[in-house]
């Protein structure tokens, strides 16, 4: 029986992954299935392993205050390397583009151990849109064994890239199967639905998220002067969900802090992040990942960045790319409060990520691999 280490360390990871290791666990699938966590987002890593019941087989908690990308990337190769040394696995599984991506592909490599790479051949073209995740899935690409895109379009990129086809599967997006799943156990009463009390009455929720590195100074600055200003209407409640890196919380707080119609709220759990998509009337962030679950929740999306490597979302016309120009962004973000039309076209978009078959996907193509 073929083992599986599967290693991640953030929350977009364990969204993503933790669906996969439930359907892996609990369908007849030929492998043993043991996981790692890296502890690269502590809180907000827990809080999914809990709503996913997920508990892991190795913990490294490797993050220190302050510690830089150098530092965290090599304690990752160390924490694996020793990991794959004490307990040798068939293959290392790993999910997107993260600094635990990265370094946990490197140890299992000089370990002559295969990787798979879920959510694979995403690109942006520019290796500082988003820094450092373009250099970390480009370089994880060239250690694969095999690529497990979710898109037809990500496939290509790999394509163009010059891996080999018969190495690419694409199999939809598990970030699909995990939304649809909370979704349904919230409807259904099986998760509590939270209590908000800033969303009472008749304003229309607006939630947001930003907090990439590259948003970090001008970036953020100017997107607080777009919430300022769209706090203005009198008919929208703003959500902001407010990541606790002091690069975020503090310009965010000075900005936001003093109105009424703004609501800076801690970071909250996967079930209650859903819940809060469910409830909003669109999303304006600096994600990746919530480019791919609003669709799934007919929810229009406004992508505050200046590159995206999820151009499938925009094609699709779920999402507009609206940089961190001001007016670029309160221009769209209203045209989405005034202009119905305009907004039913969003919500009703096709998803291009998938109908939340993407373990049952991904499931299949480890078992192709190890069969051939």
């Amino acid at each position: 029986m073929p083992r599986l280490l599967i290693v991640f360390g953030t929350r977009p990871e364990a969204i993503k992954l933790c669906p996969l290791i439930r359907y892996l666990r609990k369908h007849p699938n030929p492998f043993d299935v043991r996981v790692c966590v890296t502890g690269q987002h502590r809180s907000m890593l827990d809080q999914v392993l809990e709503a996913f019941d997920i508990r892991p087989d190795h913990d490294l908690d490797l993050m220190r205050p302050d510690q830089a990308l150098a530092g965290t990337v090599a304690a990752v190769i160390q924490g694996v390397a020793k990991i794959i040394e004490d307990d040798p696995p068939d293959m290392v599984v790993v999910q997107g583009d993260t600094t635990t991506t990265l370094g946990a592909a490197l140890a299992a490599f000089y370990a002559h151990v295969p990787v798979a790479h879920v959510e694979a051949g995403l690109r942006t073209g520019d290796l500082d849109r988003p820094f450092p995740e373009e250099a970390n899935r480009r370089l994880v690409s060239r250690l694969s064994a095999i690529h497990l895109a979710a898109t037809e379009a990500a496939a290509a990129n790999l394509r163009a890239e010059d891996v080999s086809a018969d190495r690419i599967v694409v199999t939809g997006n598990t970030v699909v199967d995990a939304v649809l799943t909370i979704r349904d156990r919230l409807l259904a009463g099986e998760i509590s639905r939270p209590s908000w009390p800033f969303l009472s009455g008749t304003k229309r929720p607006i939630l947001v998220t930003a907090h990439r590195r590259e948003s970090f100074g001008d970036g953020l600055q100017n997107i607080c002067e777009a919430l300022r200003r769209l706090a203005a209407r009198q008919d929208v409640q703003i959500v902001y969900p407010v990541h606790r890196n002091p690069n975020v919380l503090e310009p965010v707080r000075q900005r936001l802090g003093d109105l009424e119609n703004v609501s800076l709220i801690d970071p909250v759990g996967y079930a209650p992040f859903v819940d809060l998509m469910l409830r909003s009337w669109f999303i304006l962030t600096d994600s990746g990942g919530i480019q791919e679950e609003a669709p799934s929740l007919g929810k229009p999306v406004l992508v505050m960045r200046e590159t995206t490597e999820r151009q499938e979302a925009i094609d699709a016309g779920s999402a507009r790319l609206v940089g961190t120009n001001p007016d670029v962004i309160v221009a769209e973000a209203s045209r989405l409060l005034d202009d119905e039309s305009h907004y039913q076209r969003m919500a009703q978009a096709h998803n291009p990520y998938g109908d939340g078959q993407a373990c049952k996907q991904i499931a299949a193509a480890l078992e192709t691999y190890f069969t051939h």
